[in-house]
């Protein structure tokens, strides 16, 4: 390690017999025999890399099962099951969770200050999206059990304007923090050079990691509440009450982003890069898994139970 630290350090041009030694350009470093400088390789996750293309199929692919699954609620619109948990709301998070899929491949590629900008706020902002419209689900399915009677104010919280509300305060904050970042402290590309002898990672720099966690932390603020909203409200007796499916999802996006924190800390480079994508990727299909798989599972497999009478039937 000393001797490659010295190589990268000093990185000098020797000649035999020489008295003079001339310090490599930044992109290159010296041979073993320090007698030329070799062209440093450029790494970055991009779509060519293997690593790349595998995480760019698996965007493509996982944004395809939101797609189906929102073709199949229009289909469907009418019966019990998407009607159940107000299909409005349920359209906008599929859409949401499409673009929180595809979002990760901003990822990918050759970062520029433009893409390093977009990266973090585009995804914060639309997991916001997500979670905010999983929230003002979860919170109409409180109020409408809360409902003591016909007309009383409870009600009036169950109209369209009430998860329009949540998810626009909710998403609001989420913006504020990363235009504060973005102003302040703007993330940008950068050459990292000292990571490796013979390689120039282009990376983005995060410009405030502070802000960035700030953004992540917000996000599991949001993903808590809903995880005890939700867990307020699974048992109440509605055998499409999909109270208890936020719960497992809530968990998993929660556990998947608090593992997410030491491996950011720890890696390095375009595995850096690999890492977080991961995380979206297996946080929103945990979104997605939990929250629409048990539905689709009633409208394709089991339209028997697709009915006003089962709807209306015991949840045991």
């Amino acid at each position: 390690m000393v001797n490659a630290y010295y190589m990268f350090d000093t990185s000098m041009i020797e000649t035999q017999n020489a008295t003079d030694c001339k310090k490599c350009p930044e992109d290159s470093w010296s041979d073993k025999k320090r007698l030329i400088c070799i062209l440093k390789q450029v790494e970055y996750l991009s779509f060519e890399d293997s690593l790349g293309a595998v995480l760019a199929a698996f965007s493509i692919a996982f944004a395809i099962f939101p797609a189906c699954i929102l073709w199949i609620f229009i289909k469907y619109r009418d019966t019990p099951v998407v009607k159940a948990n107000n299909c409005n709301l349920s359209y906008f998070l599929l859409i949401a969770l499409i673009m929180c899929f595809l979002c990760s491949l901003i990822f990918i590629g050759k970062p520029n200050d433009i893409s390093c900008l977009l990266r973090q706020s585009v995804f914060g902002v639309i997991f916001s999206v997500c979670i905010s419209s999983i929230l003002a689900k979860t919170v109409i399915v409180f109020i409408a059990f809360s409902v003591r009677r016909p007309g009383g104010y409870q009600q009036k919280w169950l109209g369209t304007k009430t998860p329009v509300f949540i998810g626009l305060c909710c998403t609001t904050l989420q913006v504020m923090i990363c235009t504060v970042w973005a102003t302040f402290s703007s993330p940008f590309s950068e050459k990292n050079t000292s990571l490796y002898n013979e390689k120039i990672v282009i990376e983005c720099n995060e410009g405030s990691v502070t802000m960035f966690f700030c953004m992540l932390g917000y996000l599991g603020i949001l993903a808590s509440v809903c995880f005890i909203v939700a867990f307020l409200v699974r048992k109440l007796p509605d055998r499409y009450n999909e109270a208890k499916f936020i719960t497992f999802s809530m968990i998993i996006f929660v556990s998947v982003w608090l593992s997410f924190i030491p491996a950011y800390l720890s890696t390095k480079g375009k595995y850096l890069v690999a890492v977080e994508l991961f995380a979206i990727l297996s946080s929103g299909f945990g979104l997605l898994s939990c929250i629409f798989f048990p539905k689709c599972y009633i409208i394709m497999l089991r339209p028997e139970l697709n009915t006003k009478e089962s709807a209306t039937g015991s949840s045991h």
